[in-house]
């Protein structure tokens, strides 16, 4: 049973937010002009009566076709998700292939009201100037991803309890979906951390509450999503910390009581992150020193995937997986960061997409029906929308993490439109 399903979805696009965007690369209109018939000869008084009778019949036919048609896309409009461009069905969509368009009726909210935006990722508080990477809106090729309504999603999210797990892009993302859903609250006290703890890197759980709508979205810090630990007895002086490949984080059993989990993993496995830490991998109590990264992280997915098959309730949770989050350091060096000035379609990403293709490959062979938030592409052409210059450390330039507001709002917007519909994500794609 989906418990985020009533019959309906979240408003559908038709508000006036949309009707000022500027399509990029939109397609042609072609007219096209009807041939005249001139009858075959038959006299136009012979056609009198057949035509009246042609139109008492069908004429009420047609009246009750447009009323019916009005009251569907004015009258009911939650009655409808996603509509395809041509009217076919909206499972035929991918929402991930499209492009940016233009839209100022973006962003959605103001970084600089919303508390729970880290200081770091407020760019604009932080003294970037150029407004542009914020009037961009994502638009997919045969389809529209609702208009963003917070008052109807917080009614829809009533009593439930969403989660987040993996690492601080994670973690942004979790920022961005409490700061899209507080412009429906008009009491903005009523929305706070539970235990009144700061947002900071290292900090393991948080919960934001929505008193009104007992809604808590919760974030859980685990980079690796499996357990860390000491290093073994008798091991290398280089050793000073190990990742048991075949034990899930600890904290894992603390996720299960919840309405939707959207897991990441990616960016801590790297060597500077592991290796050059002095952290190895374990299997089994066994050091497993010549072990590549990319095999420890398919033995880690494998481990998560069982576990989500063993302790997760599909009847109650809904899964999520999203995909790698593209960075944009120079190709030169990884220590140097341009921020540009406009989405770039053709930028190349393959080559930061091995930890996804991952993650995808074990999913499709999975008996839990986890979804694939396929990000990578979408955001791959999102230079532009890095945190660069402008963090709260200004000796540091990031292109790894995203301003906010930004990008990681249209993966909630993508995540949120899921929720509440079977028809848009793929169950184990």
């Amino acid at each position: 049973m989906n418990i985020f399903s009533s019959g309906s979805s979240i408003s559908r696009s038709t508000s006036t937010n949309r009707k000022n965007a500027t399509a990029i690369g939109s397609p042609k209109v072609f007219l096209h002009k009807d041939k005249s018939d001139n009858s075959n000869g038959l006299r136009r008084d012979s056609l009198i009566p057949r035509n009246l009778c042609f139109l008492f019949i069908t004429g009420p036919l047609i009246t009750f076709y447009l009323c019916l048609s009005f009251g569907y896309f004015n009258i009911f409009p939650d009655l409808g998700l996603v509509f395809h461009k041509y009217g076919a069905s909206s499972s035929n969509c991918d929402v991930f292939d499209g492009s940016w368009v233009s839209d100022y009726n973006y962003p959605l909210y103001n970084s600089s009201e919303c508390p729970f935006v880290e200081q770091g990722f407020n760019c604009l508080g932080n003294g970037r100037k150029n407004k542009k990477y914020l009037r961009w809106r994502w638009k997919p090729k045969d389809c529209d991803i609702p208009a963003f309504n917070a008052s109807n999603i917080l009614e829809r999210l009533r009593g439930k309890r969403v989660v987040f797990v993996g690492d601080s892009m994670s973690r942004t993302q979790w920022e961005s979906f409490i700061c899209l859903l507080m412009t429906g609250v008009e009491d903005k006290k009523s929305v706070y951390e539970v235990k009144g703890r700061n947002i900071t890197k290292t900090t393991r759980h948080l919960a934001v509450r929505f008193r009104s709508f007992n809604l808590s979205v919760e974030f859980y810090r685990s980079v690796f999503l499996v357990q860390p630990g000491i290093a073994t007895k008798h091991s290398p002086k280089r050793v000073k910390s190990t990742l048991k490949l075949d034990k899930m984080d600890a904290i894992s059993k603390e996720w299960v009581n919840s309405d939707a989990i959207i897991f990441n993993s990616g960016h801590w496995w790297i060597p500077s992150k592991l290796y050059e830490t002095g952290c190895y991998f374990q299997l089994g109590g066994s050091l497993k020193l010549g072990m590549s990264i990319p095999s420890a992280f398919k033995t880690a997915m494998a481990t998560w995937a069982s576990w989500v098959e063993a302790s997760v309730d599909s009847k109650r949770t809904r899964v999520y997986f999203r995909t790698f989050e593209p960075s944009h350091w120079s190709i030169q060096s990884s220590a140097h960061c341009t921020v540009m000035q406009f989405p770039e379609s053709d930028y190349d990403f393959k080559h930061q997409s091995p930890f996804s293709d991952v993650v995808i490959d074990i999913v499709k062979k999975m008996r839990f029906p986890v979804k694939m938030l396929r990000i990578t592409s979408m955001s791959a052409s999102r230079g532009d929308a890095h945190v660069g210059n402008w963090s709260d450390r200004k000796s540091f330039a990031d292109c790894s993490h995203w301003c906010l507001p930004g990008v990681p709002d249209f993966w909630n917007e993508i995540l949120l439109s899921d929720l509440f519909s079977d028809k848009v994500l793929p169950k184990n794609d």
